[in-house]
């Protein structure tokens, strides 16, 4: 019994009351530190109850019945059977039903009992290290053993049940996401970026300053490749209530030095970059120097916690969607194929293209210049709308017959 719940105890749940200070916690701990030198005490002694319980019911047989062979087999018959089902199958069963309460208890106990069968233990395992070496067999180290990788803890939270809030376990889960997910998976694509340019006319200018969204913005001269820097609003806005005369230098003063970030950089390194750089906001360009988007703190954030900021005006109208009655969706191009995979309970591949846009042209090998459908992974995706030379938007058909449905 106490082998069985030993070795099923839960030891992160023993290590959490340990720290607690519970002191049969720490010592239960400090047993399965000493796996090999514990399981050679218990099956030690278990070995020499069981062979002393079959040599007393031998004894007992012959005593009784003389040397009568059927009556001593029947003895050794009647003593397997208890020790079977007493010794072995009905302890085991109970150990491994109350793992953590029978370990505390039978902790106390076996620690004194390994101080006292130190020797026999270490001259038992001498022979068992010889054994071991001949078949070449290289005993684990119980803290390698014992590691959980990602996979395992991401298994351990969907099995958490009703012990983890349903916003706990997806704000986990959504960790465990973040290096296996690039910057460009969550990034404001470059067609949607809201920056700033200084070839307009001053007056332009101020509009576009009024009237932006962000508090701040990436300031580029005639072609959005050439970033000149970020503008922090505030500091812009302040300088619109001056009486002077301004002019394009005026903004050009007040902008600080862009970051760049490489568009496959981890989700989770860059925010690692951020911390340590003391930056919010990074322009994410490809292999060439060419912007391809914007990431800030606040889309790292949202990707782990979920979307809690405002929505931008003009932004898409995908941003919130769902199946409706009739199994449909209707969608932008631009829906990122992450959003539209964890929202509608799909599996797009996320391995080349980003959006629903980029994935029916790598289909269709063309821009389609009429209404077309076509399936991809069982959903039915119609082509409603296509303007300057991109899907515009689309409509989704669930499948009757899915895990989808």
């Amino acid at each position: 019994m106490a082998e069985t719940a030993l070795m099923a105890a839960n030891r992160y749940r023993l290590r959490s009351l340990a720290k607690r200070g519970m002191r049969s916690a720490a010592t239960t701990l400090w047993l399965l530190e000493r796996t090999d030198s514990l399981l050679s005490l218990i099956l030690i002694a278990n070995t020499l109850v069981n062979a002393l319980a079959t040599a007393a019911a031998t004894a007992i047989a012959i005593s009784f019945f003389g040397l009568d062979y059927s009556a001593i087999f029947t003895a050794i018959a009647v003593m397997a059977f208890v020790l079977i089902v007493f010794g072995e199958i009905t302890p085991k069963f109970i150990g491994a039903s109350y793992p953590e309460n029978l370990s505390l208890g039978a902790s106390t106990l076996l620690k004194p009992l390994m101080a006292v069968g130190a020797p026999l233990i270490w001259f038992v395992n001498l022979f068992v290290r010889v054994v071991l070496a001949v078949l070449r067999v290289r005993p684990a180290n119980a803290a390698q053993q014992h590691r959980v990788s990602p996979e395992e803890l991401r298994a351990i939270v969907l099995e958490g049940g009703n012990f983890i809030p349903q916003k706990h376990k997806s704000i986990l889960l959504n960790l465990f996401d973040l290096e296996t997910t690039s910057v460009d998976d969550i990034m404001t694509p470059r067609a949607q970026i809201e920056a700033l340019n200084l070839a307009v006319p001053v007056e332009e200018i101020k509009r576009q300053l009024t009237t932006c969204y962000h508090n701040k913005l990436p300031v580029y001269e005639g072609e959005i490749n050439q970033i000149l820097g970020i503008l922090h609003v505030r500091h812009a806005v302040a300088l619109l209530n001056e009486e002077a005369e301004l002019t394009v230098q005026h903004f050009r003063d007040l902008l600080t030095t862009p970051y760049y970030i490489p568009q496959d950089t981890s989700v989770f390194t860059q925010l690692q970059y951020f911390q340590e750089n003391k930056e919010r906001l990074g322009i994410i360009v490809d292999e060439y120097g060419e912007v391809q988007g914007l990431v800030t703190l606040d889309d790292i954030i949202e990707e782990m916690i979920g979307e809690f900021t405002t929505s931008v005006p003009g932004a898409s109208r995908s941003e919130s969607f769902a199946w409706d009655p009739r199994g449909e969706c209707l969608l932008e191009g631009t829906t990122a194929l992450r959003d539209i995979n964890k929202r509608l309970d799909l599996d797009f591949p996320l391995d080349g293209p980003k959006t629903l846009n980029g994935l029916m042209l790598e289909q269709l090998q063309d821009i389609p210049d009429a209404p077309i459908a076509l399936k991809i992974g069982g959903v039915v995706i119609e082509v409603i709308q296509v303007k300057d030379q991109a899907i515009k938007v689309v409509k989704l058909q669930r499948p009757l017959t899915s895990r989808y449905a």
